[in-house]
């Protein structure tokens, strides 16, 4: 296979770029190792809702994706954040008033974040996407550009976009051997959420609701730090979801730790929570799509993303970095991978390029 443009991933990034080549009537070639489109936006579906397992949240002041939203025809609505918060001191002892509702004035997507995948690969032909496609070695040979894939197959390009976050990017081998401090840049960019888990409880009625409760929760105790309202914007069923405080090494044992987030939720909002119609648990850390073992430790705060120096230029400005982490304003967010395939596109529009 042969392409101008080989793009490396196939998240919100890759798409985003795939896209614009798209309206242009570049030829490329989007290859994704998972068997799905998306990346790390995700979702569960149950009696009708979606549910997003990554990310759930865009804000104001992020305009690429409020014009993405406005011309797939998506319609946003604020994150449900009406009634007391919840808070679980070290002792595990519930308290309620304590705080505010962190999330509120976020917005959520109507059908999940999953609906902007959809909807942007609809507007890609089919023969330009090649799934369960595992980029294993890059090679460069004057002009050309080959790709090794796992299973055996090449296709070669005239440069490459790696659309996906550099700690996995450095998985892939290199001919000639990129330079050390372009590896060492790579293995030290922190993946975005990466070593995050998530788990969702489903119920048929959103008894915190009724309680006077928004859903919002904080905790010290744990295994989730911090929950908040799921549910779709009308009607249900319902949900609440919390992100896990415990370390990865310390949630290997599903069954023990969904028996843990449930008496949680049961602590926090009394016996109604402790029989959700369904518990879903979705570990990133141990997703070798999204994460390496680098990234099993927290991040405490948001890095400092963008485009360093020795991740620039390299082959010649043939081999281009195209997801959220080198992303300069928004890096990590869902506006920073609409951000980092703008910057992606006017690197391919460069002549040296």
């Amino acid at each position: 296979m042969h392409t101008d443009t080989l793009i490396i991933g196939g998240g919100l990034a890759g798409l985003s770029l795939a896209s614009r080549l798209t309206d242009l009537g570049h030829s490329y070639i989007l290859a994704e190792a998972r068997d799905r489109l998306g990346g790390r936006i995700a979702a569960i579906r149950h009696e009708g809702a979606t549910f997003d397992m990554g990310p759930a949240w865009f804000w104001p002041g992020q305009p690429r994706m409020a014009k993405l939203i406005r011309d797939l025809g998506l319609t946003r609505f604020d994150q449900y954040a009406q009634g007391d918060l919840m808070f679980e001191n070290a002792q595990g002892q519930p308290q309620r008033g304590q705080g505010f509702s962190s999330m509120q004035g976020s917005y959520r997507l109507e059908g999940g974040l999953i609906r902007l995948i959809e909807r942007m690969s609809k507007g890609i032909p089919a023969s330009n996407l090649h799934l369960s496609s595992t980029i294993t070695a890059l090679t460069q040979h004057g002009d050309t550009l080959t790709a090794q894939l796992h299973d055996g197959r090449t296709i070669t390009a005239t440069r490459a976009v790696l659309a996906l976050p550099p700690r996995l990017a450095a998985q892939i081998t290199y001919a000639p051997a990129l330079p050390d401090t372009s590896m060492q840049t790579m293995h030290q960019t922190a993946t975005w959420m990466a070593g995050h888990a998530k788990a969702i409880a489903i119920y048929d009625r959103p008894f915190w609701r009724e309680a006077g409760l928004s859903g919002d929760a904080m905790s010290r105790f744990g295994p989730m730090v911090e929950i908040h309202d799921a549910s779709p914007a009308q009607g249900g069923p319902y949900a609440l979801f919390g992100f896990l405080g415990i370390p990865p090494q310390a949630r290997q044992d599903e069954h023990a730790l969904g028996q843990q987030i449930l008496s949680q939720l049961t602590r926090l909002f009394g016996a109604q929570a402790a029989r959700p119609v369904s518990l879903s648990i979705k570990d990133w850390a141990f997703d070798p799509f999204t994460a390496n073992a680098q990234d099993q430790q927290p991040l405490y705060a948001h890095p400092d993303y963008g485009l360093p120096t020795p991740l620039s230029g390299l082959w010649g400005g043939k081999l281009i970095f195209g997801g959220t982490e080198v992303a300069p304003e928004f890096g990590g967010y869902l506006e920073g991978a609409l951000e980092a395939a703008e910057n992606a596109l006017v690197l391919l529009s460069r002549p040296e390029s």
